[in-house]
Parts: C-alpha cells; structure tokens; sequence
C-alpha cells in the first residue's frame, strides 16, 4: 500500500486517547477519533447503499457540524470526491446539481429537490450498529481526486478545482515538519470546512494523534475559552477583532490610562483559553502591528501563504520566522518571479493543472505548463530566502499622469484606525483616490474616520493624497457578498455596490474641507 496521510487514514484507525470536539449555538458533541472511524465506516455504507461508487461527486452544503467530517471521511473511503459549497454562495437547486454533477447533494437547508439529502439522515447511518461489513477503504494514487474546491470567479459563478491526493499529502507533511503536531495539541478551526484546508486539520488529528476542536466563526470567542487549545487557525480579521477584544477588556479592568504589558498578556491569555501554543494566520494580509502585539503578549501567530490553487507556498514558524513576511518556501514547492515582480509557484505536486469548471480562458490564463500557477500577487525574497507579499497587480491603481500607486500599505494603515472595520481603495477617472469603508464596530464615527483620513494623507504624501472616504451602508460581510469566506474584501463586488457614490465628488467624509475649483 503507497502510505502516505489519506491512505493511512482511511485504512489505519486512529491511535486512542484522541477527541473531535463540536461546538454549535451553545452545545458541545464530543468523539473519540477511535470512533469516529467506527461512525466513518458505516456512513460509508450508507453511501454505498445509496449506490455511491469511486468518482462520484458528492456534494455538502452545511454549517460544521459532525455529519460534515462524516460525509467527508466516508468520502474518502469510498474514493467519492466531496463537493464542499459554502452557505450564501449556493443554493441547493438542480441547477446546482447538474452544473458540478453531482451524485448527491447533502444539506441542512429543507430542499424538496430530487437528489437532496438531509444531514439528519447521516446522523441516523452513523448510530447504526447493523453488522452488515462496511466497504473496505480504497487505495489512491499520487494524482487521484479527493475534493472538489471553490475559488470566485471572474464571471461571478465560482471557479471548482479538483485536488490530488499528492497535493494534500504534500501540505500536511510540510506543516508537520515545520509545527510537530502531536498528543497534548488541539486545533481549533471555525472557518467553514468547505475549505479543504480546514479539513486538514481533522486529518492530521487522525493521522499523527492529537485533538481538533470544530466550531463556527459566530461561537469562536465563547468555543476558545471551553476547548482551551494549543493552535488556533485564524485569518487576520478574526485576529484583529481579538486583538481590539483584549485592548478594550484590559482597559475596562484597570482604573489607568493604558493597560501594561503584563494585563494585556494577562487578558490575552484569558481570551484564547491560556494553553496557546502558537497561532496561525494566512489567506489575507496580516497586519505588522498585530503580528507585534501578539509576539508581546506571549501568543506567536505566524504568518504563512498560499492559494486554493497552489496549496501552502510558505510559512513562517518557530524555527524560520521573520515578521513581514510570509516565511520561507515550503519543501516542494519553488516561487518565480516575472520582469515586473508579478509570482508564480510550481509544485512538486500540483493541485491540478486545469480547473474543472470555470469560465472558457480561466485555465489558461491561471495555469501554465506542468501546473504552473500565476498567481497574480507581487513579491520578492529577501536575501535569507524569506518571501514577502506586496500586494496584488490589481492592488496597484493608475493615475492620470502615469504614477503607479500599491494601495495595500495604505488600505493597512487606515483598518489601524477603530473606527474602521474594512476599507477599499479605488480611483475613479485616474484622477484621486476614494476609500470604500466599512466602519468599526459600534462606531460610525464620521469624525474619527475623517481624521484617520488626515493621518493616512500625512503619512504617505500628496502623490498618494486620498480625496474623500464613503461609508458603506451596512457593514462588509460574507452575507452580503462583499466579504470572501475568508474575511477578505471583494474588491470588485464593493465597487459595484457603490460606484455611484465613488464617481459621485459631492458626497462623502473629507478629510479636510473640500477644495472650490477656484482654489487649485
């Protein structure tokens, strides 16, 4: 047998002593992995009476819950490949079902759709003791299929990726050898395990012996301080509402003006349960100013990079870090860049070489020959062989008179502000620069974001002058598709809600009164 992570843990029951841990809206549900596996074989049963041969797609389109891991594992058991659909971007239709071809379509939405389960019904299958033999586990090949993932598209509908065992064996091994992963440890994950990536962590729990704590981004703060974890898998928008969370809390428990170093770790350590044994972020920019806060405060968070396309590209960790960047390339993996600093990867083991659906052009202008993945982002390794991330080509916007502009630095410096949640720079006409922003929780503040606009202005210079901010109506949020799954703003989708106030000069917070024509 070719033993590498997803063989083994579809064929090899876990080691004893070892838990996955749900939360959800105040309850908590609790396995051994020993029984997990039970479960697993006989929800794959289930699936094989169902008529579920190897190659099927099945689809899950679910909060977490322990019938999402179920679904998942007795997948790869049977060498289904698992469809994972994140809530608010699909809806359980035959569309959907025809459009991925898929077998089946589990949910927890109620749906009257021929070929739609609900999840109940794997709950059902998992607590039943027939002892009829469950379908023994299959054994995959380097380039076998196991998961067919989701990225947005350029057309709006997503693009689906199908990824190769060699590629997850590939990312988990390098984590392991750069974290060491193993009894005592429990991963907390709350983003949702449509994304492969969450579900590693449930592998590797079954792979090399430790918990995995289960939860919700809603319930993460109240799951923390229960599960009590060592690792906590975050992207940085969840670190900074922690780390605005921590300031406030140590503030409201001193009488003096600003907490010391002591409260802050003290409160830190109060928030993320007090066995931290590092944090983990990635999948947007983080912060240099957050990433040194969490350094002071004793709870190490670093910071890595990667794409559904390429998996992990580079971490760092506690043998290789260096803050502001995103850590050395990982084993087997190699970054290029083009004349104009523009990063390509190409990988040992490739997730694939082509989507498989996506808009005509998608793949070809994605993927090169041998799955070379242009990735669109700007960077560079310094001479240690750490690589740094300056943005995004379409980060960098085109005045009229030529000047080339990176407005991620400055995005950064405005989110420094409180009463900013999330902004997004853009520039209408080429002429000057406008900030979408989505404002702070509970605040709204006009003036204070006016004022952080002055700062951002002074800081940068007139050729990087931002003219005037508009405040979004609601908040940025996922349900209102103007955040990704991961927190990350969707550039495109913000200009469209509010080009009109964007192009339109009269309105808006200033952060300085507004010129006449006559005054230059």
């Amino acid at each position: 047998m070719n033993e590498t992570v997803i063989n083994r843990i579809v064929s090899v029951p876990p080691a004893r002593g070892h838990r996955i841990t749900l939360h959800r809206r105040g309850s908590t549900q609790s396995v051994e992995l020993t029984e997990l596996y039970q479960q697993v074989g006989r929800v794959a049963r289930f699936l094989a009476d169902l008529g579920a041969r190897r190659g099927h797609r099945i689809g899950v389109l679910a909060a977490n819950c322990l019938e999402w891991v179920l679904l998942d594992l007795a997948g790869l058991r049977l060498g289904v490949v698992i469809a994972g659909l994140e809530h608010g971007k699909f809806d359980a239709t035959p569309e959907l079902l025809d459009r991925y071809r898929l077998r089946f379509l589990f949910t927890d939405q109620p749906s009257d759709t021929p070929g739609v389960r609900q999840l109940t019904e794997v709950a059902r299958a998992a607590a039943d003791l027939d002892s009829r033999d469950v379908p023994p586990p299959v054994t995959y090949r380097p380039e076998d299929t196991t998961t067919l993932k989701f990225t947005s598209g350029s057309t709006g509908e997503p693009k689906a990726l199908a990824a190769t065992v060699a590629s997850i064996d590939g990312s988990i091994g390098a984590v392991q050898e750069m974290f060491s992963h193993r009894p005592g440890d429990n991963l907390f994950v709350f983003l949702p395990l449509s994304l492969l990536q969450q579900r590693y962590w449930i592998y590797s729990a079954l792979r090399f012996g430790h918990d995995v704590t289960v939860t919700s981004y809603a319930d993460s703060f109240v799951a923390l301080r229960r599960a009590r974890p060592t690792v906590v898998m975050g992207v940085p928008a969840f670190y900074e509402l922690a780390r605005r969370r921590i300031e406030a809390w140590s503030e409201r428990a001193v009488p003096t003006p600003a907490p010391t170093g002591d409260q802050l770790r003290s409160e830190a350590s109060r928030v993320f349960g007090g066995r931290i044994r590092y944090l983990w972020t990635g999948s947007a920019p983080a912060d240099a100013a957050m990433l040194r806060f969490y350094d002071e405060v004793g709870l190490p968070l670093y910071e890595g990079y990667g794409l559904n396309e390429t998996c992990i590209v580079a971490k760092n960790h506690p043998g290789a870090h260096r803050v502001g960047s995103v850590g050395r390339v990982v084993r087997g993996k190699e970054v290029l860049f083009d004349e104009d600093g523009v990063i390509s990867v190409r990988s040992a083991h490739p997730v694939n070489v082509a989507y498989a659906h996506a808009a005509p052009g998608e793949s070809e202008r994605v993927f090169g020959e041998d799955g070379l993945v242009r990735t669109g982002d700007l960077g560079y390794l310094d001479g240690d062989g750490f690589l740094f991330i300056r943005g995004r080509g379409d980060d960098v916007l085109v005045l009229e008179n030529g000047r080339k502009i990176d407005v991620r630095p400055i995005e950064e410096f405005l989110r420094g502000s409180p009463a900013i949640e999330e902004c997004v720079l853009f520039c209408p006409n080429r002429a000057a620069l406008v900030a979408v922003v989505s404002p702070g929780p509970g605040t709204g503040d006009e003036q204070a974001i006016a004022e952080r606009l002055a700062e951002a202005n002074a800081a940068f210079g007139k050729d990087f002058r931002i003219r005037r901010a508009v405040v979004a109506r609601s908040p940025f949020s996922i349900e209102n598709g103007l955040l990704t799954s991961q927190y990350k703003p969707r550039r495109g989708d913000i200009l469209d809600a509010y080009r009109s106030e964007v192009e339109d000069d009269s309105g808006g917070v200033y952060p300085e009164p507004v010129r006449t024509s006559s005054e230059g």
